[in-house]
């Protein structure tokens, strides 16, 4: 009898492991190719990134926090993980999902369009979700709804038989609870 061959790394055979959504927080220098050497580093492997903000978090040190919210199985988000923390660019990786500390934040601009009874119903949902009417028109309105992926998801399902036009969103933002800093 012969021992099986390993497993290859790039093995993409569907896993008995549950999937899970996973937010990564990674603070890098901001030079040019950063960027795209994280995103290469997601393409290459297989990996799907669902979301991705980016912005210069700090002029002097010329740092960027990036945000990425990808899914996986556990040992696949360990890899991933451990790969970010490889980058030669980035000076800290956060698991935003595992911390307790962890706030995830999103943010999204709704078109509906209705009149009548569905624009009554569009404005109460919009209250009850705290949404903030940034545009109305006769027969339209623009809704800013802010919350964890979630909720916005929720707001947009409610939307939906109501007159949904489009939606825009930003992506996952995080931070950590307390003093400490990324």
């Amino acid at each position: 009898m012969t021992d099986p061959q390993p497993a290859s790394v790039y093995d993409l055979t569907p896993s008995e492991e549950a999937e899970s959504l996973a937010t990564f927080a990674v603070l890098v220098d901001n030079e040019p190719g950063v960027l795209h050497r994280l995103v290469g580093l997601f393409a290459a492997r297989g990996y799907n990134i669902e979301s991705l903000t980016v912005a210069e978090t700090d002029r002097k040190a010329h740092t960027s926090r990036v945000t990425i919210v990808t899914r996986g199985t556990p040992h696949v988000l360990a890899q991933i993980e451990a790969q970010l923390t490889k980058m030669v660019s980035a000076r800290h990786v956060q698991d935003v999902t595992r911390d307790p500390n962890g706030l995830e934040r999103e943010l999204a601009l709704v078109k509906v369009k209705g009149t009548g009874h569905d624009r009554v119903e569009a404005l109460r949902v919009a209250d009850i979700f705290r949404a903030k009417v940034l545009d109305t028109a006769l027969d339209s309105f623009v809704f800013e709804v802010t919350g964890a992926p979630s909720k916005i998801d929720k707001f947009v399902d409610l939307m939906r038989p109501l007159g949904l036009v489009e939606v825009s969103r930003t992506g996952v933002l995080s931070i950590q609870r307390g003093v400490e800093a990324l």
